[in-house]
């Protein structure tokens, strides 16, 4: 696979000092170096080919290579920053035959100093995200084992809607049936002891006796009239219950 240069950060004043060899562990500090009067002066890009990083200094008008600063990972010993001072840094420096050295480097504006943290950081987040993709890659997630176990069951709540438009649960009972009213045509059933057909008796004739009254089993008494007094004519007709 070709891999290419990738620039990462140009800035095009920096500062390089000599500074004195670190006495005590307490960190470094740029108070100690003659900031006045910096070593060289020329321009910074931090470059990237594949993983590897590299912290250039190059002259500003022909880019002739000063020195370079191989960063393996940031903070690190290849780049530190100073303990009173958020603008200079001690770079480690290194040749081809592998041989390193110690020298501050600064900035005249503390928003480039903060740019070169931002560039490192991201550099080296984008490796470590890189990593952990390969590795998920080459090591898939175990899947999660959703399927019931043996014995295992569930309880579902379900609103079922029915014909009349009412809503019921489906793990209820069923609704009791409601009871029927006998009676014909929805009406209540007579009380107890009375008779089922109330009989309507017939108005007595003005005419007739009760000798007259017929006692034939058959007629309806409750419908039709005991009047049987013969009519002018000859003809005898019942007369019927007006209601």
């Amino acid at each position: 696979m070709d891999t290419y240069e990738s620039i990462l950060l140009v800035k095009n004043e920096v500062f390089v000092f000599k500074i004195p060899p670190r006495t005590t562990n307490r960190g470094y500090r740029a108070a100690d170096w003659n900031l006045a009067e910096p070593t060289w002066t020329g321009r910074l890009r931090i470059v990237s080919v594949g993983d590897a990083c590299t912290l250039k200094l190059e002259d500003r008008n022909n880019g002739e290579l000063f020195a370079k600063c191989p960063i393996e990972q940031y903070p690190g010993v290849a780049l530190e920053s100073v303990s009173d001072s958020s603008r200079y840094f001690v770079v480690r420096i290194q040749d081809e035959n592998g041989r390193a050295a110690f020298i501050g480097l600064g900035f005249g504006d503390r928003s480039d100093s903060f740019d070169l943290n931002v560039a490192l950081q991201d550099h080296f987040k984008r490796i470590k995200v890189c990593e952990e993709i390969a590795k998920e890659k080459n090591e898939p997630k175990q899947e999660l084992d959703l399927k019931f176990k043996e014995g295992e069951t569930i309880k579902i709540n379900m609103k079922i809607t029915k014909k009349d438009g009412s809503e019921g649960v489906a793990n209820k009972q069923a609704a009791k049936p409601r009871p029927t009213i006998s009676g014909v045509g929805g009406l209540l059933p007579p009380p107890p002891g009375s008779s089922s057909v109330k009989t309507i008796p017939a108005p007595p004739s003005q005419t007739s006796s009760p000798s007259h009254q017929s006692t034939n089993p058959n007629n309806w008494g409750e419908f039709t009239s005991a009047n049987n007094t013969s009519q002018p004519g000859g003809n005898s007709n019942p007369n019927w219950v007006q209601f």
